[in-house]
This record gives structure tokens, C-alpha cells and sequence, in this order.
């Protein structure tokens, strides 16, 4: 789930001033519990039926699962993709996390792009609000203090960063996947893998019909908390940055009927007024957020309050934050409609149908972004994307293909926010467009692994990065380089 990033790990850089430690929300009391009773039950052996065999078992439609099931049919491989909901793009449609964060470094260039790019290119231009290309980049202060009202300018600096219609993107993501003879499965959820001596074959899933099988050549995580390699029995990490909004939970929402130009003009004209307001806020609720811009002036995002100390893998706690977030979201309503220059005829228009999950586990891989590379400007040999990093003193970051390749099993790759990386480094590899460039990575890897019959991890990362930027993608100028890419894309 997107925010703008808070920065306490990498000391004196700071991250944007409308969020702070104070917008960080704990738990507070804990409603009782039905204790949980020390019983077991033994289920009957059982055959399941074969749902379909396949090159490609992609599991979850996330940004991540979505973009990884387009680039392995674009690299010619027969592909399932299997997903929980009636919809794909999870949390950038689902979640309504509909501010895409930053694709564009510091200087402007688009570093994150290929199915990132090609998804933009084709929303329809009402669909988007964001700044055009030529002020990617700019420094102009004027043009910088227009868009930073728009989650669209950070440290003075324009970045492609803009917010989208969350239909729009629904339907375009069917349409992608579609055109690749992706063979679509919604409504279903994968529950175990199926693995023979220490290669994962495919997995088991639950429906309307019943239990179900699916085996694969390669297999790709995107659940966004690696359920099936945790199932398979690797170990994960969980460790989280107390000072950042990485591990927050919380379902965001939408306000219809009101006049964003007005409460910006508030917000930035009347700095007391604003202040007051925020107060209010807080003494009512305890937890209260400012809004996002969206893709039109009549409708506002929140995407919080975020709330602390929950486990996204525990059920009980997903049900608690969707209870805490219903309440906060129609306090907000109320706080916003009484006093808000532009909310007087503000309503609810529609809360998340997915809950706001930023981190549960992260696998263990064969490498794996760290805060230690961030001042090396470290490319990686075997890199697979390049991420923006969280400042301009800070270099672009490269992600190695060993971050998505999990230690201890064959036959399976991770992508999306579950990725190999520290606590730091997850604070933004766990972002829409990050889930976009890994995903995009994973499905050509999956793909090339099983046409040629190769594990994932013994693949050539050159072959990896070919297809990579053959498909659009952006690599470091050296990968580019030593890949020998640009000839390839010629012929």
C-alpha cells in the first residue's frame, strides 16, 4: 500500500512534511478474543483433481501477479494467473491506493517503466492526473509548489508520480492479460504448494467447485506475503522499522461531492486555519488524516489512519483494522462535511474491498536489497530493475534478480512486496511501481525457465535482462550495456 515515505533509517534525509511520526496509529486496546482451544482434527486422505498443466503458475493479480502474467505470455509462454478477487491490480484498484508513487528519479528519467509505462500509455487520459513528461525533473519553483499539493513533487523536484482511476485500471489490466492468452482464474485461492523433492510443481487452490490442482513448469509468489513459500516451509523475515509507515495496516476509502481546488487553496492560504482544523480532528477521532488528490477534483483519497501493531497474516487482527478503519472513515466523513472548506457535501463513495496491507513477511533469497548498497550506488551484475530512491542525495538503487529467486527451494520465483530486501529498503521496494518492475522480471524469468527447462536460479541474468529491455524496461546504463540489449532490440 502506498504513502509517501517516512525516513528516520536514513538519518538527516528527511521525507515529505505532511506525514509525520504522530500519523503513525497503535492498536490501543485489544477487543477480547475467543481463546483458541489446543485441538486438532485429522482430515481424510484425498485425490485431487487437475485443473490444468502449464508453463507459467502465476498466484495472485496484484500489481505484481498482473504484471508478471503479461511479460511471461509476451515471451511466449502458456500462463495461468490465479486470483482471489473479481478483479486484478490489488491495492492499486482493490486497495485504492490510486497514487502511484514515484517512477521517475530525481532527473527526471523514468526508471521505472516497461508494463509500468506500457499501463500508462493506454489508461485514458481522464483517468490520470499527474505532470506532463516535460516537467519530469524540474526544479522550477513555481511548477515544484503546483504539484507538491499533488503528491506530485518531493524536495523541490517534479517526479512522475501521479494518481489514476482505479476502474480504468481494472479493465485495462483484463485487457493486458487477455491479449497475452493468459488463462484468468478469479475467485480462487491458492492454499498449498505442490512440491517434489525441493521443486515446487504447482499448487493447490480453493473454489466454488471445490479443491483443485494446478501444475506448472515455474512457479511466481505474488501473494504479497510469499503464502506459498511460507507453506513450502522456508523461513521468511518479519522484522519491521518502528519509525516508519511501512508495516501499518488500514483500509482506505473515497469522498465523493467535494471541491479539492477549495481545501488546497484552504490548506495553503490559511496555515492557522488549517492547523485549528487538524486539531479538531484529533480531539474528536485521535486518528485523523489529511486527503490525497485523486484523478478528479470531486473526489478525495484517504489512505489512512494507518494503524500500527496488527499482523497481516492473522485473521483475527484483519478483521479488527476493517472494523477500526469503518469507524475512523465515517468519523472522518463527519469531521471533514462540518468543517472542511470543500467537504459540505462530501460522502462516503466507496471504502477499499481490500485492506491496506504494507508488510507481513519478507523471503529469504539468494541476494537482497539492503541499506548498505543505498551510498554504494551498487549495480548489481544481475539486476532486473532500478528503483528511485527515497532522495536526490541518494543514487537510483539497483534490484538483483537474487532477491526474487527464495533460498532452500527450486522451481519458484517471488516478486511484489515480499521481495528480499531490509527493512529500509522495503519501505519503497514495497510500492506499486516496485511490485510492477519485479513482477515484470519475475514473468520473463519464469518464462524463459520453462521453455528452456532450467531452474530460475540457474538462469543467465543476461538473458533475463535482454527480454527486459526488449519489453520496454529500463536496466543501469552499464547492465544495458554489457547485456548488449540495444543491438538485440534492433534486429
Amino acid at each position: 500500500m502506498s504513502d509517501i515515505n517516512l525516513t528516520n533509517s536514513i538519518g538527516n534525509i528527511q521525507g515529505i512534511e505532511v506525514f509525520g511520526q504522530s500519523e503513525i496509529f497503535g492498536q490501543g486496546d485489544r477487543p477480547h478474543r475467543r481463546k483458541r482451544p489446543a485441538l486438532t482434527i485429522k482430515e481424510a486422505a484425498r485425490e485431487t483433481p487437475v485443473f490444468a498443466e502449464t508453463d507459467v503458475l502465476v498466484v495472485g493479480g496484484g500489481p505484481a501477479g498482473t504484471a508478471a502474467a503479461i511479460a511471461a505470455g509476451r515471451s511466449g509462454a502458456d500462463t495461468i494467473l490465479v486470483e482471489r478477487y473479481n478483479h486484478l491490480g490489488g491495492l492499486s484498484t482493490g486497495g485504492l491506493v490510486i497514487w502511484i508513487d514515484r517512477m521517475s528519479d530525481w532527473n527526471g528519467t523514468q526508471v521505472i517503466a516497461g508494463i509500468a509505462n506500457d499501463l500508462f500509455d493506454r489508461l485514458p487520459k481522464e483517468a490520470v492526473q499527474g505532470p506532463p513528461r516535460a516537467d519530469w525533473g524540474s526544479k522550477d519553483v513555481a511548477t515544484a509548489a503546483y504539484w507538491a499539493q499533488r503528491t506530485a513533487a518531493y524536495h523541490g523536484i517534479v517526479t512522475w508520480s501521479p494518481t489514476i482511476d482505479p476502474e480504468a485500471l481494472k479493465t485495462l489490466s483484463f485487457d493486458m492479460v487477455r491479449e497475452q492468452n493468459v488463462h484468468l482464474t478469479l475467485h480462487s485461492w491458492a492454499v498449498d504448494p505442490i512440491v517434489e523433492d525441493g521443486v515446487m510443481r504447482g499448487a493447490i487452490f480453493e473454489s466454488k467447485e471445490g479443491r483443485q490442482a494446478i501444475l506448472a513448469k515455474t512457479v511466481v509468489d505474488t501473494t504479497g506475503d510469499a503464502d506459498l513459500l511460507v507453506r513450502a516451509g522456508l523461513s521468511f523475515e518479519s522484522d519491521i522499522d518502528e519509525g516508519d509507515i511501512h508495516h501499518c495496516i488500514n483500509t482506505a476509502f473515497l469522498m465523493g461531492g467535494v471541491d479539492l481546488e477549495r481545501w488546497l487553496a484552504f490548506r495553503y492560504s490559511d496555515p492557522k486555519g488549517f492547523s485549528d482544523f487538524m486539531a479538531r480532528g484529533r480531539d474528536s477521532l485521535k486518528y485523523f488524516e489529511k486527503p490525497f488528490v485523486s484523478w478528479r477534483n470531486d473526489i478525495a483519497l484517504f489512505m489512512g489512519p494507518r494503524l500500527s501493531g496488527y499482523s497481516a497474516v492473522d485473521v483475527e487482527d484483519l478483521t479488527e483494522v476493517e472494523l477500526r478503519s469503518r469507524q475512523l472513515t465515517v468519523g472522518h466523513i463527519d469531521m471533514y462535511r462540518e468543517n472542511a472548506p470543500g467537504f459540505e457535501n462530501a460522502f462516503l463513495m466507496l471504502g477499499a474491498p481490500q485492506v491496506g496491507v504494507r508488510h507481513s513477511r519478507r523471503i529469504t533469497g539468494l541476494n537482497k536489497v539492503t541499506r548498505g548498497q543505498w551510498d554504494e550506488a551498487k549495480v548489481w551484475d544481475d539486476e532486473i530493475g532500478v528503483s528511485t530512491s527515497l532522495s536526490p542525495k541518494i543514487p537510483n538503487i539497483s534490484v538483483p534478480f537474487g532477491a526474487l529467486v527464495p533460498a532452500g527451494i527450486d522451481g519458484v520465483l517471488a516478486a511484489g512486496r515480499h521481495v528480499a530486501c531490509d527493512t529500509s529498503s522495503h519501505s519503497f521496494l514495497r510500492e506499486v511501481p516496485q511490485c510492477w518492475m519485479t513482477g515484470h522480471a519475475a514473468g520473463i524469468a519464469a518464462a524463459l525457465a520453462a521453455g528452456t527447462g532450467v531452474l530460475p536460479r540457474n538462469l543467465d541474468p543476461r538473458l533475463i535482462q535482454r527480454e527486459l529491455l526488449r519489453q520496454g524496461a529500463y536496466l543501469s546504463p552499464s547492465i544495458e550495456a554489457v547485456a548488449g540489449v540495444s543491438e538485440t532490440a534492433a534486429e
